[in-house]
């Protein structure tokens, strides 16, 4: 299965100590260097060494976007990472890509990209049994990611 990610799911996930859900479900993540730029894994941050730790054994491989210039057209409406990671997923031929960004997603599923995000993988990782409860990991993941849910989603993901 090949996937690619943007910044936020891996970054959320690593700070609330959860980034083995996506080698779990997924098997091999691939980044664009604009999202490895973003994670920004050489500063002291919260998840920083989880992430170095997930690209040393190699299930999240950087891999270079070769289609520039569709980064540059992306990059007129999304940011850098959510670009390169969109372009990445189509020349891969990704069969998903990780998105959390109302915009980027809406530009994913617009050109045929199959997009889950954080909330997607952990109610996966509820449903396979690997989580036991999803409102102490939501609760991590508002107040200690800084992670925006609105308190409807939230309600409908409980309930899910």
């Amino acid at each position: 299965m090949r996937v690619v990610s943007n910044t936020s799911p891996i970054l959320n996930l690593a700070i609330i100590r959860q980034l083995d859900l996506l080698r779990q479900q997924f098997g091999q993540i691939h980044i664009p260097p604009a999202v490895l730029d973003e994670l920004k894994i050489d500063e002291e941050r919260p998840g920083s060494q989880s992430i170095q730790a997930a690209l040393t054994p190699g299930w999240i491989q950087v891999q270079p976007v070769s289609n520039q210039s569709l980064v540059q057209l992306l990059r007129q409406t999304l940011d850098g990472g959510e670009a390169a990671a969109i372009a990445l997923a189509l020349e891969l031929q990704a069969d998903w890509i990780l998105l959390d960004e109302r915009d980027g997603r809406k530009v994913a599923k617009s050109l045929g990209l199959q997009v889950t995000g954080v909330l997607g993988v952990l109610l996966r990782a509820k449903e396979s049994g690997k989580l036991p409860s999803l409102q102490p990991v939501l609760a991590d993941l508002t107040q200690n990611a800084g992670f925006r849910i609105a308190p409807e989603l939230i309600a409908s993901v409980l309930q899910a």
